[in-house]
């Protein structure tokens, strides 16, 4: 995190900071707010979205603070009649602030879906308005790029998936996320080599056209390799003509195997992927080399692969870059982080909503968790409940898109609330799981949705509802408000 600068605090959005500086002014800083993060659509058209970046956030949370450098920035800044934008007393405010509030979120690696809240902050309200911008850019990106990993490695139906994004990713900090991210979703490996040091995560990779075109010969480039690397060698077989590429990996085969090593694999990177690997895949097995398998690239997706394997092509290992770290149909989740109730000191909460013409755009209002139920092998629904009065017994969900669409969960229905602890009072509570713990939680959650829901095209929409008496209330406080 601190690989940009020292501090990132300033690491947000400047109506953040001058919200932070009107709570001040206005004598209402320490009041307190609750904010949810939550997301209005699953990306690219899909039924599920996975939760990713938690650890990245936690991480800023540990680090928070304004340093004597970012005040003397800020205090820098001139409004529009040329003086300075913040009272000296409000940057002192800054420079002294320490978190103070409670952070609850949804663990990384679930499956979530729309209105769902993956995170909430509550505490004094010039706090919680900092984190808004921070938050939403760490959970955001990751959540988009777990979420386009898993789409592809369903798609690859069990192959191993490597993840080579980097050289097309969006910045530094772009690339080492989506690396993080697309682990987490699914993928074997990256080529990310930085991203396989800070995060463990296994590296991969084979060799590029650059390689073979620097000998007189691609046989020569191929043998040089091979020598150079014999634990490691996987050949890249088209700069030339593949099929005679294919030919001379199999003669360095060949003399690897008579050393007692053998070639991995070969790569194929351009052309009919389809025919080239069926017909690699007929060479290599004719002479002998059944082992050997054929990695495939080229701005592949989930939808390239899944007609790939509709064609019969005979990959058993994809590379894929550009359209995963860069989630290049759909290259923003659009995740937002609401306002949801407020608190004056000693006062009891009250909540608040914003209202749209887009039915899709008005909040839920107040203190939320999500309450999942399931059967003995599926995930079944969804429930948004009010934290402040939790449910018990049967419950009844409705849709907040459609009121008329609801469901009757029976009291003896199992489940398990999403949302746990990760700071309270300024402290974290919540220890954050390895890596690989994280990949395993979200294969686990991928297996409890229907296959229906994991469809890439037009998949069933999973069931997500408002509990009946947080509905009410919501749609009271809608009532209220249209009134103002």
């Amino acid at each position: 995190m601190g690989s940009h600068c020292e501090s990132l605090a300033l690491l947000t959005d400047l109506y953040e900071i001058t919200m932070a500086y009107g709570y001040w002014k206005a004598g209402v800083a320490d009041h307190e707010g609750a904010f949810n993060l939550f997301f209005r659509r699953n990306p690219f058209g899909g039924g599920y979205t996975v939760a990713c970046g938690l650890e990245q956030a936690i991480d800023y949370l540990n680090n928070f603070g304004f340093t004597r450098e970012d005040v003397d920035y800020l205090a820098r800044l001139k409004g529009n009649d040329g003086r300075a934008l913040f009272e000296s007393g409000f940057l002192e405010y800054l420079a002294a602030m320490k978190l103070s509030l409670d952070v609850d979120a949804i663990a990384e690696g679930t499956v979530v879906f729309p209105q769902e809240p993956l995170l909430r902050t509550q505490g004094p309200i010039a706090q919680c308005q900092l984190l808004e911008t921070p938050l939403l850019n760490m959970i955001n990106f990751q959540s988009l790029i777990a979420t386009k990993a898993a789409r592809i490695c369903q798609a690859a139906q069990g192959d191993p998936v490597m993840e080579f994004g980097l050289r097309r990713a969006q910045g530094i900090d772009g690339g080492i996320s989506a690396s993080r991210a697309a682990y987490i979703g699914g993928c074997a490996g990256t080529s990310n080599v930085l991203a396989g040091k800070i995060h463990d995560i296994p590296v991969m990779g084979t060799h590029a056209h650059s390689w073979v075109m620097l000998f007189d010969s691609e046989l020569e480039a191929f043998q040089a390799y091979a020598d150079a690397m014999p634990n490691n060698c996987v050949l890249l077989v088209d700069t030339y003509n593949t099929l005679d590429g294919v030919r001379n990996a199999i003669a360095i085969g060949d003399r690897l195997r008579a050393r007692g090593q053998r070639m991995a694999g070969i790569r194929l990177d351009s052309g009919d992927l389809a025919y080239l690997s069926i017909e690699a895949r007929r060479m290599l097995d004719a002479a002998g080399f059944d082992d050997v398998f054929i990695v495939a690239s080229n701005e592949l997706d989930e939808n390239i692969i899944t007609s790939l394997k509709l064609q019969g092509a005979k990959i058993g290992v994809w590379g894929v870059g550009t359209r995963l770290a860069t989630a290049h149909d759909d290259p923003a989740l659009g995740g937002v982080y609401k306002l949801a109730a407020v608190r004056a000191p000693g006062r009891p909460w009250q909540y608040r909503i914003k209202l749209s013409e887009q039915l899709a755009k008005i909040t839920n209002p107040g203190i939320q968790n999500v309450r999942r139920f399931r059967d003995e092998s599926l995930f079944i629904a969804d429930m948004i409940y009010d934290a402040q009065q939790p449910p018990g017994g049967e419950c009844l969900i409705i849709d907040p898109m459609d009121a008329t669409r609801r469901r009757k969960i029976p009291a003896d229905t199992a489940s398990e609330d999403l949302l746990a602890p990760v700071w309270r009072g300024g402290r974290q509570v919540y220890s954050c799981p390895e890596i690989r713990a994280i990949r395993e939680r979200a294969q686990r959650q991928l297996a409890g949705l229907h296959p229906s829901i994991k469809r890439i095209v037009n998949p069933h929409t999973y069931p997500v509802g408002l509990e009946s008496r947080f509905h009410a209330l919501k749609t009271e406080l809608i009532l209220s408000a249209r009134k103002m």
